[in-house]
């Protein structure tokens, strides 16, 4: 994978990642005539739960649904100009130009995992995605780096059900200058098993799973897709390495690749579940940058709110008030569609 950095017109970073031997020289101008980035955004502690919570009101005017030809992740063409200055790419990631976290706030990146408009991540080749988690795990390791980054949430919001506003492929990293509230349920809930049992929580799970087979719905040679015994979505997945590794940038060569061919066999059962393209969000969960190196075992979550062909869920009183979900479809069930999808 060849990589060249380059800056659009308002300054943002915008980083090309190539597979071929011989890359492009990436010398396309960003010829915009772009104000600077003027957004700046806050974050607030919440008094009453100890939580964090992102202020960033210029994300009002982001770009909202445009039409095919306007779209500003589609590469640059003749009176078209765009987010990328190339004519063409294979994955890109720039700064996103409405970002939740700004200044020493964090930061927050797109992905775009191609130029062709029309296709989704589950179309990719084994190839594609493979560089896709290259970049990932780049991003991690580069935004680790940055004062003020605590953790790093590398994930993909699909479907318009989900809120995704630009139907491009692509997806977002971000940085964020805290440890989120989740991650630091999880990081305390393994140190307590830990504590009690000296294991790895998540492992004796993954491990019970493989041996139960009742909600397993993909395997490979290095990594495990099974449906948790206490799923919260109508399609909630957990994409698991068989090793623990903290972050993205710990896995091996075999590793990357072969979660390319797993992850692509489950996207495409989700595709089959109602044969329709599927609604979701599927993100990284890796320990944050300055703790739970010990304890976190990097996973990926995936889970959908549509729980029928022509039904939402939707966050009602429990689970937008109290946090506490209430799931129409058990878990066995989840699988058992998933595998019959194939």
């Amino acid at each position: 994978m060849n990589k060249t950095v380059r800056h659009l017109a308002d300054g943002r970073e915008i980083i090309y990642f190539d597979e071929g031997p011989a890359p492009p020289s990436r010398d396309a101008r960003d010829a915009r005539a772009l104000p600077p980035v003027a957004g700046s955004s806050e974050i607030r502690r919440d008094p009453l739960t100890g939580e964090w919570v992102a202020i960033a009101t210029h994300r009002q005017t982001r770009t909202h649904k445009p039409p095919t030809d306007l779209c500003p992740l589609c590469p640059t063409r003749p009176g078209k100009p765009s987010e990328i200055p190339e004519p063409h790419y294979d994955v890109v990631v720039f700064q996103n130009r409405f970002p939740s976290f700004v200044d020493r706030n964090g930061r927050t990146e797109v992905v775009c995992f191609t130029s062709d408009h029309d296709r989704s991540f589950s179309e990719l080749g084994p190839r594609r995605v493979r560089t896709v988690v290259d970049v990932w795990a780049d991003r991690t390791a580069a935004l680790s780096q940055l004062d003020g980054v605590e953790q790093v949430f590398p994930f993909e919001n699909r479907g318009e059900e989900i809120g995704v506003t630009l139907h491009h492929p692509h997806g977002q990293i971000y940085g964020y200058p805290f440890v989120t509230p989740r991650t630091e349920r999880i990081l305390a809930t393994a140190r307590d098993h830990f504590a009690e049992h000296g294991t790895h929580l998540l492992g004796e799970l993954l491990a019970t799973e493989r041996a139960d087979g009742a909600r397993v719905v993909e395997e490979g040679e290095h990594w495990t897709a099974f449906v948790p015994p206490a799923a919260r979505w109508p399609v909630h997945v957990l994409v698991v390495p068989h090793r623990r590794v903290a972050d993205l940038t710990g896995l091996t060569t075999e590793e990357r690749a072969d979660f390319a061919e797993v992850y692509l066999r489950l996207l495409r059962r989700c595709d089959g579940l109602y044969d329709r393209p599927l609604p979701y969000v599927a993100g990284w969960q890796q320990a944050p940058v300055r703790q739970g190196h010990d304890l976190a075992w990097l996973h990926l979550e995936l889970f959908s709110i549509r729980r029928a062909p022509d039904k939402l869920k939707y966050l009602a009183g429990s689970e937008s008030g109290m946090a506490v979900w209430v799931n129409d479809v058990s878990p066995e069930l989840i699988a058992q569609r998933l595998r019959a999808a194939g």
